[in-house]
Parts: C-alpha cells; sequence; structure tokens
C-alpha cells in the first residue's frame, strides 16, 4: 500500500517553507529546496519616485499609483510558490496539501494556485506560523493531520 504524503506550506508574504508528513507519529520534516525568503520591505523602500503630475480643469494633481508595491511583491512572491507547488504537484511529489499562511498571503495565494493543486489540498488554516517552532506545529494542525 501506498503512503499518502502530506505537505504543509507555512507561509506568510515574505517568506514560507513546506514540511513533509508521511503518516501517524512520523512527525514532520522539512522538504529541502522549498524554502523561500524575500528581504521583507515597506513601501516607502520600493518606491523612489514622486509621483508623477497630472494636468486637471482645477489644477495639478499628483497621481497615486494604482497598486502598493509592496503588496504587489508579496503577491508576486506567492504566485512563485504556487508554480512551484504546481510543479512538484504534477510530478507526484504530494497527495494532499495543509496551507497555513497570513490571510492576504493566503488570498493571494488561492488566487494562484493551479487547479491541479487546488485539489490535492486538505485544509487551509489563516495564520501565520512562519515563526513558530516546528515542535510546536503539530497543536496547529491537529483536528487536521495526525503528527
Amino acid at each position: 500500500m501506498k503512503k499518502t504524503v502530506t505537505w504543509i506550506l507555512i507561509a506568510d508574504g515574505n517568506q514560507a517553507r513546506v514540511f513533509e508528513h508521511t503518516g501517524p507519529g512520523k512527525g514532520l520534516a522539512n522538504v529541502q529546496g522549498l524554502e523561500w525568503s524575500i528581504p521583507p520591505l515597506q513601501s516607502q523602500d520600493i518606491d523612489t519616485d514622486r509621483p508623477g503630475r497630472a494636468h486637471s480643469t482645477v489644477g495639478r494633481s499628483a497621481m497615486e499609483p494604482r497598486t502598493d508595491s509592496a503588496q504587489h511583491r508579496e503577491a508576486e512572491f506567492m504566485r512563485s510558490i504556487a508554480n512551484a507547488l504546481d510543479e512538484k504537484a504534477k510530478s507526484g511529489a504530494f497527495d494532499r496539501l495543509v496551507i497555513a499562511a497570513a490571510p492576504i498571503a493566503l488570498g493571494n495565494l488561492r488566487k494562484a494556485l493551479s487547479e491541479h493543486v487546488k485539489k490535492t489540498i486538505l485544509a487551509e488554516l489563516d495564520k501565520d506560523l512562519t515563526n513558530t517552532p516546528t515542535p510546536q506545529l503539530d497543536k496547529h494542525l491537529d483536528g487536521i493531520i495526525a503528527v
């Protein structure tokens, strides 16, 4: 009988890692090569130029950027993770996926996940567990998988 491999993605807008679970009592193991991070930046760190100016009938006004650069950067980060998960899912690396992510990151990830990966999702937690030590993750996964 083939063992069921469950991956647990722990993420926020700046960092992510994947753990593997292969059955009750087996614990969680880091999946090598599936750890990502980008340095956290604020919008003022990314937007170096002042907004452009537009002429209107009333006078001149500053044009605001359409999207916040930091939010866009985090959405792109989640998209790259979604792409990596899609490749791994298609190669059969895991059977089920549990996602624990900060609420905004989870929303960005949901938008970016392929239908193939969405079919493997066992559960989603809108919690930021990125700074939770590995031995304490089982408390948050109780009721989803038997670590």
